[in-house]
């Protein structure tokens, strides 16, 4: 380990803590180390919020370095008698939810835990599920260990009193911040750095001309939105901001709660604001083509009329005149303009292939990307040269299928499906000195002599070691950052450091003055500025002992109390209530617990909460309302409650960020509106009067609602709750994560699925794709009903033809052949 990693890993050894990172600092190092320390039969570990590419990553380093017992990961899969496992010692990787659940079974020797390694820390407030684990944790723990990672300090940093809410919830008493400008990292890395060449490129006149004008357009969106609403608090609605990616998200987070107060016009501004920040990114990271294809499709009459005005400046007329030069050389014809970055890029491979190297070794270059369609991009240059692929990319798109030679169809072909990173080798040199590449692997390139050159992005979904992986593999002499990422090179940094035997070369290819520039720029100061906070939070934050802070928070524990001075003690026991296995998704459970409310989970077929012997709770959300009502589910889950409990309970609830309304689409999906939605909850409180509905405004409010209903009320048992319904609707604990939630929700909402043959179908269809293989006899086969698998199938291979309103204009006839007849009401 590096010094600086190694002084977070002894910080954190043993200790209840936080770790705040800087972007690209390597953390993981210091978790595969504590890892590797408490990989024993006498430790038992638990590591919650690792994705499965880190969890592989994890266990083939430590694998490779001879570590046993080998860390193991608890998932769905892992059925049976869980706890046997645990007894086995070890460190566990392992869901939120299947840990909340194993501690409420006490499945897991709470008493016996060494401790949890938290990854991510800055979601804790979001992850309702890790929250609640470490509160269980914690209640009958005291000695155990918290380590808690985050790279986010920005998030730490927003809100009122974040940091201390976060350290609360993760109950931990120490904060150690490692920023970039630590003195122990800047020490560590300067002592073998890698060779940065900044190359400061120009936009050309065109491109400038666009710059300038997208950014009048964006003043404009936001004095405009400023203007609108004088009330709200705009103070960071500026053009600075709206070029950042972090800045949708943080508008989306000020404004859900009142989205549904704004006007019409307020809401096209902040999607205009979207719209002209993907004009720039077109402009930088695209090439005039495509550019030229996304403005033609804004300029519609459609658009123009929505759109909140911008459309209507000289300047976004100069934007749509200018970008079309770049296309056509006045009366000339075509003349397509190039990206500079592309030149630069051939004259980089050139000075990287003629350096000084081993008689053996092979030049190689990493071209780092940020998104997917830019590897896509780079290849086809490399392959074709700029000016074919820029002719071939302007005719695909344009028409003239006449000019499509030189196989470039079956190049269309074999680049339908882009992929992550792309590897070329040089191919041969043209007459003007430039040269072509070619597809290959790693393998047949080395005995080469070419240069071999990888193109990929930044990061693969979520696989923050993604670039480690590939640097290590790959061992390049040079890497180009083709797009600037502040977390890429401070990896790179850190792989040069510590893994690295040459000297790399980094080539920065930026466009100097442009907003490219300015977004990198304002990264940087937006995390130091965050870290500065964060340590003047630091000096005044008190939090006491461990017990301290759980004491605050934690659920009341039964014991004796005595009133008006009597001699006799009463004993206070927690109020209990029965919670279906599927709800742990959700964060209700985790707030009833924190009301002191004792949770039992159970397998239930009837409700997803039982309050009482007779009272029995079915909770939707928005979204899963709507869905329910459409497959019909809610009528078959209402009549299991009405049937079997007294007092059935439909719970509505909102999203605490969202309004508490129902209007139109921002909440319903675009299938139903907010009547049908209406009507349907009528007829259903018509048929079932015994069905009682109630409207809550956030989880807060549930839960509550939920802990005020149960007050006074009798303990239901787990085993008659269990068995209610099992007859109509079998359902196994082990089956729960069987299947992904969105899969399911997709297939509920197909004509001829029900409550009844959905499992079948999940169990025996493999994927859509093989039940679009399947003739209506099989479809019967699976799902028990002759008319279901007709609907079913009609509904999978008939073809609806819309018309430009989007309405159908093909709508197949019923069996019977009627028509569809509305109805009227008298």
């Amino acid at each position: 380990m590096l010094e600086f990693e190694n002084e977070i890993f002894l910080d954190a050894l043993n200790n209840n803590c936080l770790v705040i990172a800087a972007k690209g600092l390597s953390v993981e190092t210091v978790v595969l180390n504590l890892i590797k320390v408490h990989c024993d039969p006498g430790n038992l570990v638990f590591v919650l919020g690792a994705t499965t590419d880190e969890e592989q990553y994890f266990i083939s380093e430590l694998e490779t370095q001879k570590v046993s017992p080998l860390p193991k990961v608890i998932n769905a899969e892992v059925i049976g008698e869980r706890n046997n496992v645990y007894l086995g010692g070890g460190v566990f990787f392992i869901s939120s939810r299947i840990l909340v659940v194993d501690f409420l079974k006490n499945r897991v020797p709470v008493d016996k835990v060494t401790g949890i390694i938290v990854l991510k820390a800055h979601r804790i407030l979001e992850k309702a599920q890790e929250a609640f684990s470490l509160r269980l944790f914690r209640q009958k723990n005291r000695t155990g260990f918290i380590n808690a990672f985050s790279q986010s300090p920005q998030t730490f940093s927003s809100g009122i009193m974040k940091l201390e809410r976060i350290m609360k919830t993760l109950f931990v008493t120490e904060l150690n911040l490692w920023p970039r400008f630590h003195a122990v990292v800047n020490a560590s890395l300067k002592e073998r750095q890698p060779q940065v060449i900044e190359l400061n490129l120009e936009l050309s006149s065109y491109m400038s001309t666009i710059q300038t004008s997208v950014l009048d357009c964006v003043h404009f969106c936001t004095k405009e939105i400023k203007r609108i609403n004088p009330s709200l608090d705009t103070e960071d609605i500026t053009a600075e901001n709206a070029l950042s990616k972090q800045f949708y998200k943080l508008l989306q987070s000020k404004l859900d709660p009142i989205w549904n107060q704004l006007s019409s016009r307020t809401k096209q501004l902040i999607a205009d604001l979207k719209t002209l920040r993907s004009i720039l990114e077109y402009l930088t990271q695209s090439d005039c083509v495509r550019l030229h294809q996304f403005l033609t499709s804004l300029r519609s009459k459609e658009y123009t009329s929505i759109s909140g005005g911008w459309m209507m400046l000289d300047a976004a007329e100069t934007i749509f005149v200018v970008a079309k030069k770049r296309l056509f050389d006045g009366n000339k014809g075509l003349k397509l303009e190039p990206n500079p970055k592309w030149k630069i890029l051939s004259e980089v491979f050139k000075e990287v292939q003629n350096a000084e190297r081993g008689k053996d070794s092979q030049p190689s270059v990493l071209v780092l990307v940020q998104n997917q369609s830019t590897v896509h991009q780079l290849k086809q240059i490399l392959m074709m040269g700029e000016d074919k692929a820029l002719e071939y990319w302007y005719y695909q798109i344009f028409g003239l299928e006449s000019l499509k030679k030189d196989n470039d169809a079956k190049k269309a072909e074999e680049d339908e499906e882009l992929a992550d990173m792309v590897m070329l080798t040089q191919k041969c040199e043209s007459t003007d000195g430039n040269s072509t590449f070619m597809e290959t692997t790693l393998e047949d390139a080395r005995p080469e002599r070419d240069l071999l050159v990888s193109i990929q992005q930044f990061k693969k979904d979520d696989d923050c070691l993604f670039l480690l992986k590939s640097l290590t593999k790959f061992k390049p002499d040079a890497v180009v950052m083709y797009d600037t990422d502040v977390t890429t090179i401070r990896q790179i940094e850190i792989y040069q450091r510590a893994h690295a035997d040459n000297i790399i070369k980094v080539f920065f290819l930026i466009y100097g003055g442009s907003v490219e520039e300015q977004v990198y720029l304002s990264s940087l100061k937006q995390e130091k500025a965050a870290f500065e906070k964060l340590i003047m939070e630091k000096k005044v934050l008190v939090m006491g002992d461990v017990n301290d802070v759980f004491d605050k928070v934690g659920p009341p524990i039964a014991k004796n109390t005595r009133e008006g001075g009597a001699s006799t003690s009463t004993l206070v026991t927690a109020p209990h209530i029965i919670v279906d296995m599927r709800e742990f998704r959700s964060e209700l459970p985790s707030l009833l617990h924190k009301r002191g409310v004792e949770i039992e989970p159970v397998t239930l077929q009837v409700g997803d909460y039982i309050l009482s012997p007779d009272m029995c709770v079915e909770r939707k959300s928005i979204s899963d309302l709507i869905g329910s009502l459409n497959s019909g589910r809610l009528y078959t889950q209402a009549l299991s409650m009405t049937r079997h409990y007294a007092k059935p309970i439909l719970l509505i609830e909102f999203d605490e960020n969202k309004p508490f309304a129902l209007q139109g689409r921002y909440y319903l999906s675009s299938d139903i509106s907010n009547n049908d939605i209406q009507s349907k909850l009528q007829l259903l409180t018509l048929h079932f009067p015994r069905l009682r509905l109630v409207w809550s405004q956030s989880p807060f409010s549930s839960a509550q609602l939920l802990h005020e209903l149960k007050d006074g009320k009798e303990e239901p048992s787990a085993a008659v709750a269990a068995a209610i319904g099992l007859d109509e609707a079998p359902l196994e604990d082990e089956q729960l994560d069987k299947y992904n939630i969105g899969v399911q929700d997709f297939v509920t909402k197909l004509p001829g699925v029900n409550s009844k043959n959905l499992r079948s179908i999940l169990d025996k269809g493999k994927s859509l794709s093989h039940l679009l293989t399947l003739s209506v006899d099989e479809l019967r086969e699976i799902i028990g009903n002759k008319a279901n698998s007709e609907l079913l199938f009609s509904a999978l291979h008939s073809t609806i033809n819309l018309d430009q309103d989007g309405a159908s204009t093909n709508f197949r006839a019923k069996p019977n052949n009627r028509p569809f007849r509305k109805r009227t009401r008298t």
